[in-house]
This record gives C-alpha cells, structure tokens and sequence, in this order.
C-alpha cells in the first residue's frame, strides 16, 4: 500500500468509526459518523488520494460497497474470520478495531471478499439467496410438524401432509384432544403457508432465469435444472475470478486442502470455508446426474466405484467434474459438448486420501 492513505471503517447500524493511516503508517486521524453514505462520503472525501478503504463482510457490506463505489471509492470487503489480529488481542473497541483493519490492509493480510459490480446481477443473487432461504424455513416447519407427529407414535414424511388431504389422513390418527388438534393444525398451516412462498418464489425464479442465455445453456447438463443453475450463475457472478478449477472446487467446498506441522502426519480434507448453497447445489447435481444413469457423469461415477474409491468420493469426484464443465462452458461461451465430457470420462483418475 505504498503511498496509499488507508481508512479502517467499523460500521454498525447507527454509526461508523473510521481510522486513517498515512502513507508511512503512522494514525493521523479517528471520526464517528452516523452510516449513512452522505456522511461517510463527507469524511472519506476529506483524506487526500490515493486512498484505500476497508470494511469487514456483514449485512452492510454489499449497500456500502456499492453506495461508494459509485461515487468513485476504492472500497475492499474482506473476510472476517481471517482477521485474528482483531479478535483475538487484549484490548477491543470499535476505535482500535478500525485502526487495526487499516492496518491489516496496508500490510496485506486481510483477504478480499468478492462483490460483483452489476446491480443487476446483485438483485438477482438475492432472489435466489430469498428462495433458498424459504426453503430451508419450509423444511423447517415441515421438520417441527413430523417431530410432533412422532411424539404420538404418528410417522410421516413431509409428502404426507403436502395437501389438505393428506393431512386429514394423518391428523385421524393422532388422538382425539382438542388442544392437541388446534396446536397441529396451526404448525401444519404455517407448513403450507411456507409450502406456497416457495412455490411461488421458484415459479418467479424460473422467469427470470430463462431470460439469461449462460442459465439455458447450463440447464442442458444432467442433473442441472433452473434451480441448480440459477445458482451457480448467481453466487459464481463471472468464471474469471477462479484462475485454477481447484480455486472454484475449494469455494464450492468440494476441494481439497492440505494440513502439514513440523515432522506430523499432513492432513488432506475438503475445505471447510466454503459456500454452504453452492455445495449443496452441486452435490444434488452430481447425485441427480448418478441416479439418471444415461449420461457420461454417470459413467465416470461407475468408474471411480469399479477403480477402488468410496462411494462418497466417487460421488464428489462427480461434483468437480460437473462444476468444471459448467465453470468452462461460462468461460468460452459454448454449449454443452457430451463428447468433451467422454473424453475425460476415459481417463484414469487418482484416488483421493481415505476419509475426506
């Protein structure tokens, strides 16, 4: 950051606190403005360029991002787990926390989290984020509605009670109290209430997602419908932020990373800092690509089980070969080719280490 003012901003609801370090390092200056981009603009314009500022990933990050970018900041969002210097020292407040961010930024240890400069593509993100989200809350109350059927020795999977119907059939089972009743009744509305957001929000999804020509193409692959690559075209946002396919394997959390001290043992296992929506997207693609059986994925995965690997394995092994595929299309602009995917599903493949 040579010859760079670098500004360390804690941000909160009602109030940022800004340290600014000069060019040599030294602090020159503590603010507190209210979080509003008018004030903050007000102080950042204040520092004399070049000048750097840095926040922390948080629900603010994205609107902050975006608000002064647009008024021509440099504005770096980087990820806080990796900022130890913060959490971990004797003395924490909001003050010493913006210094110390300038200063991990200056030294170059904080690490970037990406933000996509579309508003457009922003938009769509968070309605496949919002989808997602309804339906992790309609399983949710799919999962409290069984759990309080099976405290009565009543047994049911979500499908059952998916309509009207199908909840008669199940709520005659359960004993005849009133107060147990209008208890059910009222999780088994919420249930279907949930049921509906979602139904709704896939059909508003799916519009959407037919107008984006890199999304039709996608959906050619097995095991890969509108959801599936709604998603990866959302949280991927551009292929070339990955220069390696190990890069973007490790961001899906279906990549390997090594663990090595001293004389020990290294320790090889998938990447636990990783997109959770993503990783559940390509696993359920890998596994609908297996169970569909007519299609080179398929073939690879009977290969690796034939050469030795686990079934899990062979499984992930699928997930990398469906997410390159996918991460390669993106980049060259071409359709789905079978035959490219014949060809690598003819190739030998390393094991992986046991118990990954």
């Amino acid at each position: 950051m040579q010859g760079v003012y670098t500004i360390g901003a804690d941000t909160h609801c009602g109030f940022t606190e800004f340290a600014v370090l000069s060019p040599s390092g030294r602090l020159i200056r503590r603010e507190r403005c209210p979080t509003a981009i008018p004030d903050l603009y007000g102080i950042l314009s204040s520092v004399r360029r070049p000048r750097a500022t840095v926040i922390e990933e948080g629900p603010l990050a994205d609107w902050l991002f975006r608000g002064l970018g647009d008024r021509g900041e440099t504005v770096v969002v980087c990820d806080p787990r990796r900022n130890h210097l913060i959490a971990k020292d004797s003395d924490k407040d909001d003050a010493i926390d913006a210094e110390k961010l300038a200063r991990l930024y200056r030294g170059g240890y904080v690490k970037e989290v990406y933000h996509g400069a579309s508003h457009e593509r922003m938009r769509f993100k968070r309605r496949v984020a919002l989808y997602h989200d309804r339906v992790r809350h309609r399983v949710g109350e799919a999962n409290r509605l069984m759990a309080q059927c099976r405290g009565y020795g009543v047994f049911v999977q979500e499908r059952t009670f998916a309509d009207a119907e199908g909840w008669r059939v199940c709520r005659a089972q359960l004993p005849e109290n009133k107060m147990l009743r209008s208890d059910l009744d009222l999780l088994w509305r919420g249930y279907i209430g949930a049921a509906m957001q979602v139904e709704s929000m896939r059909r508003r999804l799916i519009v959407q997602a037919r107008k984006e020509p890199m999304i039709r193409r996608l959906t050619a692959l097995p095991g890969v419908g509108w959801i599936r690559a709604s998603t990866f075209f959302a949280y991927i946002d551009t292929p070339f932020r990955f220069r390696k396919k190990q890069a973007l394997w490790r961001y899906m959390g279906i990549g390997l990373e090594r663990r090595v001290s001293g004389a020990g043992f290294e320790r090889v296992r998938v990447s636990r800092d990783a997109n959770r929506v993503l990783k559940n997207v390509i696993i359920g693609a890998a596994m609908s690509a297996i169970a569909s059986k007519e299609n080179f994925f398929a073939d690879q995965h009977r290969g690796w089980l034939d050469g030795g690997l686990s079934r899990r394995n062979a499984r992930r092994n699928v997930a990398r070969s469906l997410a390159t595929v996918m991460w390669g299309m993106w980049k060259s602009g071409e359709a789905y080719r079978p035959e490219l995917v014949a060809e690598s599903a003819r190739r030998p493949v390393m094991a992986e280490p046991s118990g990954v």
